[in-house]
């Protein structure tokens, strides 16, 4: 194995120092530095690499993120498939812009917190346990709201991602090969998304739900490129006139509904608020409903009082129950009409008044 140290940065570099230069003047001119592939395990002190801006260390077996405090001009580092499990030590890099880190152990993104420049984050595909998935640190997310535009996330056997909502300014999320099921979960992430135009979830379950692709062009206007295809203007016009007609239907079947259960109402209201005796006369032949008020009635009686027709009342209205209901039984008795008679007993306070032609 092989540790990264100065020495070796200065015999290795592309950049020859001038005759007159020394080693440290050298070292502090470099900007690039290229080790990747070179069975490096440990990052020696670098501080000495004031203007050091990218680090290439991608395809080693480091297991560690160390000495890397001293290079705060560092604003892009590649640590793609080494041996890392733990996102550490880079708090200082307060310029770093991008970072990648696909390819490795880790379990949890977290420790960004302070990198309150880094634009693009990439931890792809890392090798985790069996059944296991990459969580996210909220403090991390927090810190990384303002700044981050791109992130990729993919094949990690993520199942969630409602929680990158936090993120306003992303502009281009990958998480393809993940594990994500719910339309309506993308929905809520891509209402929150706002400057959202590129996402990629090839397979993912979800996209084999129906409607999936026309359901997400629909909930985000930003969205311009979706799993590789690009959503064009008359696509999207297609699909909104679509949703409009269909919401005018429902809006109008609802309305539809709702008179007609004002209908029914009005006419239960109406049965229930009297009370109703089919009255068969002799020279018709059919019944005739009369309906009279209490007021009515008692006005025609000449009941002066109102407190008086109220303590009357309930007599009242069984004395001419029973003689309608007699009256009718004896003029059906004589004219041999044999068709049933039915008298229905409202508890309210309107009466029915028998008149004979």
């Amino acid at each position: 194995m092989v540790r990264l140290t100065l020495d070796l940065i200065a015999k290795k570099s592309n950049l020859k120092p001038r005759k007159e230069e020394t080693t440290l003047q050298y070292l502090k001119k470099i900007t690039h530095i290229n080790f990747s592939a070179k069975n490096i395990d440990a990052i020696e002190d670098l501080s000495l690499c004031k203007n050091l801006s990218v680090l290439y260390l991608y395809d080693n077996c480091i297991s560690q993120i160390t000495n890397l405090n001293y290079a705060t001009n560092l604003t892009h580092l590649y640590l793609q498939n080494n041996c890392i499990s733990c996102i550490e030590n880079l708090g200082s890099l307060k310029k770093l812009e991008k970072l990648y880190l696909g390819g490795n152990y880790i379990a949890v993104i977290e420790g960004l917190e302070g990198l309150e420049g880094l634009r693009e984050l990439h931890v792809e595909s890392q090798r985790l346990p069996l059944g296991e998935k990459l969580l996210f640190d909220p403090r991390t997310l927090h810190s990384l709201a303002k700044s981050l535009s791109i992130l990729n996330i993919s094949n990690n056997n993520i199942d969630d991602i409602r929680g990158l909502e936090i993120l306003e300014n992303l502009n281009q999320l990958i998480a393809v090969d993940n594990q994500l099921l719910h339309v309506k979960d993308l929905e809520c992430l891509l209402n929150k998304l706002m400057k959202l135009w590129k996402m990629d979830l090839n397979r993912n379950p979800v996209c084999l739900k129906p409607k999936y692709r026309d359901r997400l062009i629909l909930v985000s206007k930003s969205l311009e490129f979706l799993d590789g295809k690009e959503i064009k203007n008359m696509e999207r016009q297609f699909l909104m006139n679509w949703k409009a007609s269909k919401d005018a239907k429902k809006i109008s079947k609802k309305r539809n509904s709702m008179n007609e259960d004002i209908s029914n109402s009005y006419i239960s209201n109406f049965e229930t608020m009297h009370h109703i005796v089919p009255v068969y006369y002799p020279q018709v032949g059919k019944p005739k409903l009369v309906f009279f008020s209490d007021t009515q009635r008692y006005l025609a009686n000449g009941n002066a009082s109102p407190e008086s027709s109220q303590e009357d009342n309930p007599k009242i209205i069984e004395d001419m129950g029973n003689l309608s209901l007699k009256k009718s039984e004896s003029l059906l008795t004589k004219n041999d009409v044999r068709e049933p008679h039915l008298l229905h007993n409202s508890k309210v306070k309107e009466n029915v008044f028998v008149k004979n032609q």
